[in-house]
Parts: C-alpha cells; sequence; structure tokens
C-alpha cells in the first residue's frame, strides 16, 4: 500500500450487545424517529438537545430523502400496516416541507 492510499478501520466486536432497551428496535419505530426528525427541523417540534423551535431546512430535506430512498428500497418487502405508516408519513412531511421552505 503506498502512502497516499488509506485504508478503512476494522472493528471486531465481542461479547453480547446489550439493548439500549427491553424492546428491539422495529422498522416501524425506525421510520418514526426518522419522521420526527423532518418535523424538528422542520421547525414542527422543539429541538430535544436545545428546547427551542429551530428551522433546519436543508436537515429537513436530507432526512426526508432518506425515508423517502427507504421506501424504495424496501418496496415488496413490508407488511401492509408498515407501507401505510411509511406512505402517509411521507406524505404528510412532504406537504410540511412544502409548507416550511414557503415562510
Amino acid at each position: 500500500m503506498s502512502p497516499s492510499e488509506k485504508r478503512g478501520e476494522t472493528f471486531v466486536m465481542t461479547g453480547e450487545a446489550s439493548p439500549a432497551s427491553e424492546e428491539s428496535l422495529s422498522f416501524s419505530t425506525f421510520v418514526v424517529g426518522l419522521g420526527s426528525a423532518v418535523l424538528i427541523h422542520l421547525g414542527g417540534a422543539p429541538n430535544p438537545e436545545t428546547g427551542r423551535v429551530e428551522k433546519d431546512l436543508p436537515s429537513a430535506r436530507q432526512n426526508l430523502d432518506l425515508l423517502a430512498m427507504l421506501r424504495e428500497k424496501t418496496r415488496g418487502n413490508l407488511t401492509a400496516e408498515e407501507e401505510k405508516l411509511v406512505d402517509g408519513l411521507l406524505s404528510d412531511l412532504r406537504l410540511r416541507y412544502v409548507e416550511a421552505s414557503r415562510k
């Protein structure tokens, strides 16, 4: 390997991971978390770190795009309930994004 080449680090995990809570993270919980991040960045909810309502449209768009990509990549692999959740969340958040970007 030449000096200009870089290699990624390799991490080795041993033992069992201890979950943060008793329940494991479900797809629905993950999707709602992404949706919540979009809502926070749109200024629709207080930022949990600062307690203030702040608008950050680039971050909102990035999370919205991530949610849309996740929907595309999981198409055909979701339960009817999961599809309804993702599609409804995307529709609502897209409308909110358009409204927030007009203000």
